[in-house]
């Protein structure tokens, strides 16, 4: 069975060193390594094609003039990566978010180019703002005609929410961790998408797919809430929300194996809206493979999940 995993992560050292973004030893190998020693593990774990993004924060943080040079070296050195392995990886362009017009051009230029990019990564908020702004929308716009999805990736909230919801009474370590991978930039993450729902992005922009990850950052869970408490009638969009959630949305994996969780989103948004990630190197290749292939699906129902819906959306 052809394997396709999407929210594979890398950075260079640079990027790192100018983020702070601080990582253990051996995730930081597994980071910057594109090359023979990602191969590897891919074929270990049986993962056929690899979608790599840039991980957190990636450039959001970023002022416009900064983030644009840093974009096009990202992008290069990704392109030279897929270059090298052509039959295994592909990639998600990096975005200078926080100038729109730049940033549509940078990924109008990579997908088009046949360097092997098949969409683009944008890392939750953008100093604070978010796509439901219509300031962003000419990447939304872009995305669309392109027919390429926007991967939505969680990070950090911004640091007042941080102050106000996640600070507490225990260790500045714990809040740290209540604010990213616990909770905080799962239900950030949600918020976003429900904001673009909201501001009718999706009615404006009918085609557009997002993909999330986290098996739907817990919006599965909330889909028939969303449907009660905001009918048509106040939000004045054309559709309820669970519509756009299974129209212009797809769930992958990274990392949650966990059964209920995937049974959960199985059952609101359906197989044809799934798609297999590892969250590597954050979590196991080889685990999230062999959870792949024990879940309780038909033979055609799995090879969707592995690959069917990738290739189709992403004509990998």
């Amino acid at each position: 069975m052809r394997v396709i995993a999407f929210e594979e992560h890398f950075a260079t050292p640079q990027f790192l060193l100018e983020t702070g973004h601080a990582q253990i030893e051996s995730q930081t190998t597994r980071l910057t390594d594109v090359g023979d020693g990602r191969i590897a593990e891919m074929d270990a774990a049986g993962v056929d094609v690899a979608v790599l993004s840039l991980t957190v924060p990636g450039l959001e943080q970023f002022a416009a003039a900064d983030a644009l040079p840093i974009a096009h070296d990202m992008n290069d050195f990704l392109a030279d990566a897929i270059r090298r392995h052509p039959e295994r990886l592909r990639g998600f362009a990096v975005l200078p978010t926080a100038d729109p017009l730049a940033a549509a051009r940078e990924l109008d230029e990579r997908v088009t180019g046949g360097q092997g990019f098949v969409g683009a990564v944008i890392n939750g908020h953008c100093q604070g703002r978010r796509l439901d702004d219509e300031f962003f929308w000419p990447i939304l716009e872009c995305a669309e005609a392109r027919r390429v999805p926007i991967y939505l990736h969680p990070t950090p909230p911004p640091q007042p929410a941080s102050d106000l919801l996640y600070a507490g009474n225990y260790s500045p370590q714990v809040a740290e961790a209540f604010a990213t991978n616990a909770w905080g930039w799962h239900i950030e993450t949600a918020l976003h998408v429900i904001r673009l729902i909201l501001s009718g992005a999706f009615d404006r922009f009918p085609d557009l797919q997002i993909m999330v990850g986290h098996m739907s950052e817990s919006l599965s869970f909330m889909m028939p809430r969303l449907d009660v408490t905001l009918p048509t009638a106040l939000t004045e969009l054309e559709q309820l929300p669970s519509h756009y959630l299974r129209r212009n949305v797809f769930y992958t994996f990274s990392g949650f194996n966990w059964l209920p969780q995937f049974l959960q989103l199985l059952l609101q948004v359906g197989v044809d809206r799934m798609m297999f990630s590892t969250d590597y190197p954050y979590r196991s290749m080889s685990e999230a493979t062999a959870f792949l292939g024990g879940l309780p699906l038909s033979p055609e129902d799995r090879e969707a999940i592995a690959h069917g819906n990738a290739e189709k959306l992403l004509a990998i």
